[in-house]
């Protein structure tokens, strides 16, 4: 998950929904400050019955667990399941960058790779949204009613990244049905509620409506 500006209610709205059997890893960038210390991950824990922590260099993912990348790092996927920590170059301004991120995860999971770009400014997660998309997987964004800056999911679907467009609300039904049976839309039908009329699908959606 990639976040900016409003991303803290954004991954809130989500973490809480998700059930304490969730059977991935979760990573989770969201920019921060490189030179104030971070709670970030006691706020979080707040919300969300899975456990909250920093990710650390080198140690192996476990599912259900969320790790957040630390404030002036880089969060990668070394190997599959395993973290890694850089402090190389900032990637659109910002170190943690989404596209390090994903651009990791399209190297390492392709087809199982799902990314999902929440409120933000600027375009982190664009480059990165399309090497995913590019390795088979796929890619989740906020719509624009629900956030609090539109910059970041906006620049995804204009560059047609994004399979769903979706309301904060929506993601966790979302997440978890492709997660579940990965690639599974046909999932997205029933029950319709999940999926609210106002949604505007940038890819598969005429495939769903047949």
């Amino acid at each position: 998950m990639a976040a900016s500006e409003g991303g803290i209610e954004a991954l809130w709205t989500i973490l809480q929904e998700l059930p304490p059997d969730f059977s991935v890893p979760i990573l989770v960038v969201q920019h921060l400050s490189a030179t104030y210390p971070s709670v970030l991950d006691r706020v979080i824990q707040t919300r969300s019955t899975l456990p909250i922590k920093w990710a650390a260099d080198g140690e192996r993912l476990q599912g259900g667990t969320v790790y957040i990348a630390p404030p002036n790092r880089h969060l990668t996927i070394a190997a599959p399941g395993v973290v890694a920590l850089t402090d190389t170059d900032r990637v659109n301004w910002v170190r943690p960058s989404a596209d390090v991120l994903f651009r990791s995860l399209a190297r390492q999971y392709g087809s199982k790779a799902l990314a999902v770009v929440l409120t933000g400014n600027l375009y982190d997660g664009t480059a990165g949204s399309v090497a995913i998309k590019e390795a088979g997987g796929w890619v989740l964004a906020q719509d624009e009613q629900s956030c609090q800056r539109f910059d970041m999911p906006r620049s995804v679907i204009r560059r047609g990244a994004a399979d769903f467009v979706l309301p904060l609300e929506s993601l966790p039904c979302a997440i978890l049905s492709l997660v579940m049976t990965f690639g599974a839309t046909s999932l997205f039908r029933v029950p319709c509620r999940l999926i609210p009329p106002k949604i505007d699908s940038i890819a598969g959606l005429r495939s769903l409506a047949d």
